[in-house]
């Protein structure tokens, strides 16, 4: 048999670290008797240490985990838990995961359990949602301009009539009806940006050049009372897109973080990061297959926090939490970041809110032109 037909031997332990999701071996008494890189990962430990624990260590006290082992013991076959919650402050506030526990059938109790992390598959669920609520927004926006923008010109030019033939108490709901209706072409005007199908040109963008134009912007105006760090990873290859609507976006982000924190604050810290982080990737429309996403820029703020009962709303149209806001501020940060072919994602944890901004990188030969 030549070497090239000769059947291919793999280390079964080679297989189980090559594995890209946590797998840990337990033993009868519970004690963690193996484990692959991706538990190293997942849990913060090196496969020695882990080696040293038992479950009941590495999860939260009565963790649903505990009972699924258990049942794989007694029915000597698989079983499954779907959305479990297995943070800790070792492994972070929220870590939820699908679990998979098998048998090992040696007699003793083994199992070997499986955690599949569901951060990623919800971030790819809520990225088309996200990117729905921005198409129909992209329609609303057309109906608005052509269908409000006329007639308030007429009432505001009668308005500007009427002034000049009332006294001066009635002059000031005149001067009410003016000023109202330029808000509210200001406010269709903003929503004809998520008008669709206008050719954009784009190019070789530095993000680091990016972000330093935002954070010189912030600090001459809203935030110039909040201390920046910067996180930057100087290797990054540039991003294909189009650099005002990237400095737009990442503006937005800042602005936000900064109104979040307050002017009233003493300890202010918005946090701006960037990284290079292989292994996500994202199936887009017309794209035959997943697309690599491994430019992550970070947004990050000591505030409050966005509450929990609109954070999965947050990309929708009119949703904020400023009482004099639009709430399509983020909405048209989710359309331009999915135009370019990226996602965006909030985490927020009591003094500690993340947007975090995953694009494709690529290194064209020349500019293109797409549809924005």
């Amino acid at each position: 048999m030549s070497p090239a037909s000769a059947p291919l031997r793999i280390d079964p332990a080679r297989l189980l670290s090559a594995a890209p999701i946590p797998i840990l071996a337990i033993d009868g008494s519970n004690r963690v008797i193996e484990a692959n890189a991706a538990a190293e990962d997942f849990f913060d430990m090196s496969r020695a240490m882990l080696c040293r624990q038992k479950i009941e260590d590495l999860l939260p006290f009565g963790s649903p985990a505990f009972g699924l082992l258990e049942a794989a013991r007694e029915r000597e076959s698989p079983v499954n838990e779907y959305r479990v919650d297995l943070g800790t402050p070792r492994i972070g506030a929220e870590k939820i995961a699908d679990l998979h526990a098998a048998p090992l059938m040696d007699g003793a109790g083994g199992v070997v359990l499986m955690l599949q992390e569901r951060t990623i598959a919800d971030k790819m669920d809520r990225q088309l949602t996200h990117r729905g609520a921005a198409r129909s927004v992209s329609a609303m926006a057309l109906m608005l301009a052509h269908e409000i923008k006329n007639p308030l010109a007429g009432i505001r030019g009668a308005a500007q009539l009427l002034e000049t033939a009332v006294d001066d108490q009635d002059r000031a709901l005149t001067r009410l009806i003016c000023d109202e209706t330029d808000r509210i072409v200001k406010l269709v005007g903003r929503m004809e940006m998520f008008s669709e199908g206008r050719p954009i040109e784009r190019d070789q963008v530095n993000i680091h050049d990016v972000l330093g134009q935002v954070k010189l912007s912030a600090q001459a105006g809203f935030a110039r009372h909040i201390r920046f760090v910067e996180t930057y990873d100087p290797s990054l290859p540039p991003v294909i897109g189009e650099r005002d609507q990237l400095v737009q976006v990442f503006l937005n982000l800042v602005k936000n973080a900064a109104e979040a924190i307050g002017l009233d604050a003493i300890d202010g810290e918005i946090e701006i990061s960037t990284a290079f982080k292989p292994g996500v990737r994202i199936r887009t429309p017309g794209s035959a297959a997943p697309v690599s996403l491994p430019l992550e820029v970070c947004v990050r703020d000591n505030g409050p926090g966005v509450p929990t009962d609109i954070l999965e709303h947050l990309y929708e149209p009119f949703v904020t939490t400023k009482a004099s806001g639009t709430g399509l501020g983020l909405a048209l940060v989710a359309k331009i970041i999915g135009d370019h072919g990226g996602i965006v994602e909030c985490d927020s944890q009591g003094r500690r809110t993340t947007f975090r901004i995953l694009m494709p990188i690529s290194r064209p030969d020349k500019k293109t032109k797409t549809a924005g």
